[in-house]
């Protein structure tokens, strides 16, 4: 098999007609590669990556075919359909927190969307916004409006892809609210067929792509307890000396356990099953 794209956290294969996904260990922050993996990140991210396509198969189509991989790979990887992806990141906020509280806080908008003054860390939204950013191949992603996204991929296809992400959003939101978990927010990446239909890709619901916080302990003015990256994030922003440009810190080993615990915890939550990869 070729490789054919090596990103800051997943590996893709061509094998045939098919790709191969592959989510290694690797963890980024701020866009930087840290040195220290984080053990059994990857089968996390792809096993409740696969639980979620299964429960929004009747929302949007998704791009897998198969766990059918390699040996090396079982449970960390994904065959799936080509696609051509859209060129921008597809993101919805149920809730006020990161760049979103920060713009918020400059500006009362996020993304151009006007949202309710009296707003703070954590605010449960009205109802959740569609907040896309750029797809940036370096350097970080920036806000975009629904206007650049309707320039950049037309009228009808930016509608259909903001209301996918608003729906997959509110379906995985209240399935998690369920069961003890707030997801914040979540980024979504999309793709065409070649027959033209819109195809869910990449990951869906993951503590890489959404802020998850356990519900219970839930209050608007501060910082969340988190389930997700925003752990690494936290502790590298207190390593000083750090910039945030490469190379990244090393991850103390305390801090790979707690944020692979957390990770572990918030499949187990919201799949009900128990983490043994």
């Amino acid at each position: 098999m070729e490789l054919v794209h090596s990103g800051k956290v997943r590996d893709v294969y061509a094998d045939g007609d098919d790709l191969i996904l592959v989510a290694s260990d690797r963890v980024s922050v701020y866009d930087v590669v840290l040195p220290t993996p984080i053990p059994g990140k990857g089968a996390i991210l792809t096993q409740l990556s696969l639980w979620w396509f299964d429960r929004l198969g009747d929302v949007v189509p998704n791009h897998v075919i198969s766990e059918d991989v390699p040996a090396e790979w079982a449970g960390r990887a994904i065959r799936c359909r080509r696609l051509e992806m859209f060129p921008v990141e597809f993101i919805a906020r149920g809730y006020l927190a990161g760049l979103g509280l920060k713009e918020y806080e400059k500006q009362g908008t996020v993304s151009g969307v006007p949202l309710p003054p009296g707003l703070v860390e954590a605010s449960r939204l009205p109802e959740p916004v569609f907040t896309p950013t750029t797809k940036a191949t370096t350097g970080h992603d920036e806000f975009i409006t629904f206007d650049d996204v309707v320039r950049e991929i037309g009228a009808e296809t930016a509608e259909r892809l903001r209301d996918l992400t608003l729906e997959v959003y509110r379906r995985g939101a209240d399935l998690a609210r369920e069961r003890g978990v707030i997801i914040a927010d979540t980024k979504l990446e999309f793709g065409r067929a070649p027959d033209g239909t819109i195809v869910l890709a990449d990951e869906v619901l993951t503590p890489d792509s959404s802020r998850f916080w356990p519900a219970d302990s839930w209050e608007p003015g501060r910082a969340q307890h988190s389930l997700d990256k925003q752990f690494v994030r936290d502790w590298s922003s207190s390593v000083t000396g750090w910039d945030r440009t490469p190379p990244g810190p090393e991850i103390p080993d305390d801090v790979v356990a707690a944020t692979r615990a957390r990770y572990a915890e918030v499949y187990e939550r919201i799949t009900g099953s128990p983490w043994r990869l």
